[in-house]
């Protein structure tokens, strides 16, 4: 062995190489001391239906189409380094077992869990984060955005041996901010291969997965289903026991969310998200709520808020101009939405994302509805002229018209009474609804004036990069929907991603949030800061019914960054029962406020 030893020195010093060698001062951290979240009464078995409005464009989590819904189902199936534990939010193990922090504020070694494989039973080693960073940057897969991050923010991996790694970030951090970065994912090296066709290849390939779920059946355009996997490697981890406990998962497409409903009150579907204030007060008044068969409950969490409101496309002539831009926020009545529509459910939304601490500019309060304020504003921008429908028009008879596209039907009501309040400023909406995975790349794809959409929270720390960098103006398949390319921004942007102490990086943060407020780019709409749910009695939860950063109570996956989801079970027995009917029970209405986070 010692020959062997010698002749591969030999053989690294030849090529000018050194092994890499492990810092002997480590200090190794592990964590089996935070408490357990998940419930011992839990039970393996059965199926869990669900349903989705549309069927993907693809089953790559990264290149063209693949940010769409169902994209989650995927990703959050893959296991990182370590998790984040959704009450302490200390890390916890994961692919890795333990991690120590390097001296120079950018370096994270992990060592990985031996018994850890891929779902096609490979094993996970040190080469898959290796080809993680390869594949990242690779310009094959068509992701700017993960070449650039892959490149500044996570500049290398070393390989120790085959269970242990280091991760460097591009600049020093904080140790909280190194967990927020360092994080990283595995891609399976003997599975991909990057050619010039990767995009078109691996479009629908099934790949493998590190979670407890595997696509087993494929319907396309009509259902996918995932099945457990009995012998995953994760199954005896602290944090992992008596999670992710229905053998199947079935997502049928039903792109009618009415026609859904339906399917849910016949029993086809288990579980049907309630947070829409028509659903919730409407339709709930049906006997399979009066008989006790179906529970409802509303649950607030304490979830950082992703931003919901009107992306304004500064490509488009009409919105270069600020003035404009400024007047249609002033043309938006947000507030008769949220008091009618809405009753008074939802809270308003004033920056770009809430719920970040320090880091949410909580001073800026997002402009109200005042039509002398946007009639004067539009008229600085030379829309001066009354035209047909009261419609404001400029010297060039262009008519003051915002195209708004959208992806969800039960919006219409909504916009429509933005619609009907913003012709009293001269403006005219017009409502443009396409289906969700079509209308999301036409938004990407920058094919849009104005895009009403949320994007989801998570992270520890906002994210501003990929949204108002210029590096990410004027190009398809980013999310800067605003297409801006402001210098002031970049700057700030680039100071944000250096900044290691954690108080001048909220500062930044801050000044950011008021850029983008002045620019006018961003109309706030609204924060939801719970999730309301209806369920079918057989689908039970732990006592705590879910955690403080539980998106989503019947959410099947693992949860990112925060590991939560796979809480729930099926009472089998029960499920019969109730499929046999006759039986009526007492009618369940839940209210949880223990992570209410007060005003």
């Amino acid at each position: 062995m010692k020959k062997l030893t010698s002749i591969l020195t030999l053989c690294w010093l030849a090529f000018g190489l050194s092994a890499a060698e492990l810092p002997a001062d480590l200090e190794w951290e592990t964590n089996d001391t935070d408490p357990i979240f998940a419930s011992p009464e839990a039970r393996r078995g059965g199926e869990f239906n669900m349903m989705m409005l549309s069927f993907p464009l693809t089953f790559r989590t990264v290149g063209p189409d693949s940010n769409t819904a169902f994209r989650s189902f995927i990703l959050e199936n893959q296991l990182g380094l370590y998790g984040l534990h959704p009450e302490t939010e200390n890390p916890i193990p994961a692919l890795a077992t333990h991690w120590a922090f390097g001296d120079d504020d950018r370096t994270m070694y992990f060592r990985l869990n031996p018994a850890a494989r891929w779902s096609d039973g490979v094993p996970v080693t040190a080469d898959d984060f290796l080809f993680a960073l390869e594949f990242m940057r690779s310009e094959v897969i068509r992701a700017p955005w993960y070449n650039n991050y892959y490149t500044e923010e996570i500049v290398d991996i070393t390989k120790y041996d085959d269970h242990t790694l280091s991760v460097t970030a591009g600049s020093p951090k904080s140790r909280r901010e190194l967990l927020n970065t360092v994080g990283l994912t595995p891609q399976p090296r003997h599975f991909y291969e990057l050619s010039e066709d990767w995009v078109r290849r691996y479009n629908w390939e099934v790949v493998p997965v590190t979670g407890a779920y595997v696509v087993s059946d494929v319907r396309r355009g009509r259902a996918i289903t995932f099945k457990r996997r009995d012998d995953w490697w994760g199954n005896g981890l602290r944090y992992y026991r008596h999670r992710f406990n229905v053998d199947e998962i079935r997502l049928t497409v039903v792109r009618d969310l009415n026609i859904a409903y339906r399917h849910f009150l016949r029993g086809d579907v288990d579980t049907f998200g309630l947070i829409l204030p028509e659903w919730w007060h409407d339709k709930t008044d049906t006997p399979e709520y009066r008989n006790g068969l179906i529970n409802r409950i509303w649950f607030y969490n304490d979830i950082q808020q992703g931003p919901q409101g009107l992306h304004l496309n500064t490509a488009h002539p009409r919105l270069r101009d600020v003035r404009v831009r400024e007047g249609i926020a002033h043309a938006i009545n947000m507030q008769r939405m949220l008091d009618t529509i809405l009753r008074g459910d939802y809270e308003r939304m004033h920056s770009f994302g809430t719920g970040y601490g320090d880091f949410t500019d909580t001073d800026i309060k997002a402009r109200e509805f005042d039509i002398e304020r946007a009639r004067a504003l539009f008229a600085e921008a030379g829309y001066d002229r009354q035209g047909p429908g009261g419609i404001l028009m400029n010297a060039a008879n262009d008519r003051l018209s915002l195209a708004v596209t959208y992806t969800t039907q039960e919006h219409t009501a909504r916009l429509a009474i933005l619609r009907e309040e913003a012709r009293k400023a001269g403006l005219d909406l017009q409502l443009n609804l396409v289906d969700g995975a079509t209308g999301f790349k036409a938004m990407l794809e920058k094919n849009h004036e104005a895009a009403w959409l949320g994007w989801g929270g998570g992270g520890l720390y906002p994210q501003y990069w990929e949204f108002f960098h210029s590096a990410n103006a004027d190009k398809p398949q980013t999310n800067n929907l605003f297409n801006i390319s402001d210098e002031q921004l970049d700057i700030l942007i680039e100071e944000y991603r250096i900044t290691m102490d954690l108080d001048a990086k909220a500062a930044i943060s801050r000044r950011i949030q008021q850029r983008v407020h002045d620019l006018a780019i961003f109309i706030p709409g609204y924060q939801v800061p719970y999730t309301r749910e209806a369920y079918w009695r057989y689908v039970k939860l732990p006592e705590a019914k879910g955690t403080a950063q539980s998106p989503s109570l019947f959410w099947p996956m693992e949860g990112a960054p925060h590991s939560t989801g796979g809480l729930f079970w099926i009472d089998q027995e029960l499920k019969a029962e109730l499929k046999a009917g006759g039986k009526t029970y007492e009618p369940v209405l839940e209210v949880v406020e223990t992570w209410r986070r007060k005003p």
